[in-house]
C-alpha cells in the first residue's frame, strides 16, 4: 500500500507529459492549446500534491522511513512551487517575455521531473516499502 500513492504520482506525470501535452499541441492550434493547457496544468499540480500528501500519510500510520518521508514532502511541495508559478510564466509568455517564460517554465520541468524520479526510485530505496 505505502507504493500506491507514489505509483499514481508517476502515472500522473507521465501520462500529462507524455500524452496530454503532446497531443493537445498536435491536435489543436496554438491559441486553444495554450487555453486548455492553462486550465489543466493548476489542477495537475494540485492533484500531484494532494497524492504527495496521501503517499505521507500512509506510511507514517505503518512507520515511515526518511525516503518515503522526504519524497513525500518533495510530492506535496515542489508541484504546490510550480502551480504558484503559473501566473507569472503565463504573464511572460503573453507579454513576449521569451527569456523569463523560459526560465519559468525550466524550473516547472526541473521541479516535476525531480518529483518523477524520487516517486520512481522510491521501492529501490532501502527500507523504503
Amino acid at each position: 500500500m505505502t507504493l500506491y500513492f507514489p505509483g499514481m504520482i508517476v502515472g500522473a506525470i507521465l501520462l500529462q507529459t507524455i500524452v496530454f501535452a503532446p497531443t493537445l499541441f498536435n491536435t489543436l492550434n496554438e491559441k486553444s492549446a495554450a487555453k486548455l493547457i492553462r486550465a489543466l496544468f493548476p489542477k495537475f499540480f494540485l492533484a500531484i500534491s494532494v497524492l504527495g500528501a496521501c503517499s505521507l500519510f500512509v506510511p507514517l500510520q505503518s512507520g515511515a522511513t526518511l525516503w518515503q518521508i522526504g519524497i513525500a514532502l518533495i510530492s506535496i511541495l515542489f508541484p504546490l512551487i510550480c502551480r504558484a508559478m503559473i501566473p507569472r510564466t503565463n504573464r511572460a509568455r503573453d507579454e513576449g517575455n521569451e527569456k523569463t517564460f523560459s526560465r519559468l517554465h525550466r524550473i516547472s520541468v526541473i521541479l516535476t521531473v525531480i518529483v518523477l524520479i524520487g516517486n520512481l526510485s522510491l521501492p529501490l530505496l532501502p527500507h523504503a516499502y
